[in-house]
């Protein structure tokens, strides 16, 4: 039986499944199986896989579904409790797994595991998130305040670092499916609110910015984040603890910010406007009302007064939610 089952979702990735399927064969933990789910691709990126003959890779073919469907199909087929999850244009440095399985050892009662991760770019540009309240590698253990840290840091778990045991997957049924955007962070948003996040500030994975196909270069209107309406009834049912419970209502105003930027380019300026209408901040209060006015502007003069300087382009940044 394998330590850890990794489990990669493909779909039009032919460019780039080669590398990540070859960064998870050069692990120095080798006891693991790879469980590739083709989710209808149209390109050869399936042939690429089955050019493999290691016996520890298994390739599962389905109908276009979405990535969650991939994913909670790889969950599905997967014969260990700890499921790692690398996306086909990312890649893991050789001693990621090591990593996770020691957070494992050492936090058994952790409901997620995940390494610290890098950005690279088209020009091979790398660039480390800010994260906070996590120390500097080379630091491990339980998150102070995983809810802190998400609201005011980048994005802390990457879906392509991010190792959860089966149990718990399947205790909230996997990945969201039906919406093509926040999927994964839904996800450990809800993990969170129950169960201690380990994390390892070693880098461990290389999350691909410039690759084809990824879903957060898509621009169109989106529905609010998932993992809004959870929060709130989360703190409705007094589930969180007043530690917790002002630093999730400012990762809820943070998501809602999130959201309303997704939409105001994405062709849906009142639907932004909306969500800015219910978002109670105080950290980010200028940010909002930045934004809510911009739900009046036509994109192309956004666009122009950004170019011009006239706005920041930092008020518009969407890196910190997949």
């Amino acid at each position: 039986m394998p330590l850890v089952s990794v489990v990669i979702p493909l779909y039009n990735k032919e460019p780039h499944i080669k590398r990540a399927i070859d960064s998870v064969l050069s692990q120095n933990i080798e006891d693991f199986e790879i469980i590739i789910v083709d989710d209808g691709s149209k390109d050869d990126g399936a042939k690429i896989v089955k050019s493999y003959t290691d016996s520890r890779i298994r390739l599962v073919q389905q109908e276009n579904k979405g990535v969650s469907a991939a994913r909670n199909k790889g969950i599905k087929e997967a014969k260990t409790n700890m499921i790692a999850f690398l996306d086909a244009d990312d890649e893991w440095k050789p001693d990621f797994l090591e990593t996770i399985l020691g957070l494992r050892n050492k936090y058994p009662e952790a409901g997620a595991y995940a390494s610290a991760y890098i950005s690279c770019y088209c020009n091979q540009r790398f660039i480390k998130p800010k994260y906070h309240s996590i120390p500097e590698f080379p630091w491990e253990g339980i998150m102070p305040n995983y809810f802190q840290s998400v609201a005011f840091g980048d994005m802390l778990i990457a879906t392509s670092a991010v190792c959860v045991p089966k149990d718990k997957l399947l205790e909230y049924e996997g990945f969201l499916e039906g919406v093509w955007r926040w999927e994964d962070s839904d996800l450990w948003g809800r993990i969170a609110l129950k169960y201690p996040i380990a994390f390892s500030s070693k880098i461990g994975a290389i999350y691909h910015k410039g690759s084809t196909n990824r879903a957060s270069k898509k621009v169109c209107p989106v529905i609010e984040h998932p993992f809004i309406e959870t929060a709130k009834k989360a703190i409705d049912d007094k589930l969180v603890t007043q530690y917790m419970e002002e630093d999730l209502k400012e990762y809820i105003a943070r998501c809602q910010i999130i959201s309303a930027i997704a939409n105001i380019f994405g062709g849906n300026p009142r639907y932004a406007r909306g969500i800015l209408k219910n978002c109670k901040t105080a950290y980010f209060s200028e940010k909002r009302t930045i934004l809510y006015l911009s739900t009046f502007i036509p994109k192309p003069v956004i666009y122009y007064l950004i170019k011009a300087g006239l706005l920041t382009k930092e008020i518009y940044r969407q890196k910190f939610i997949h």
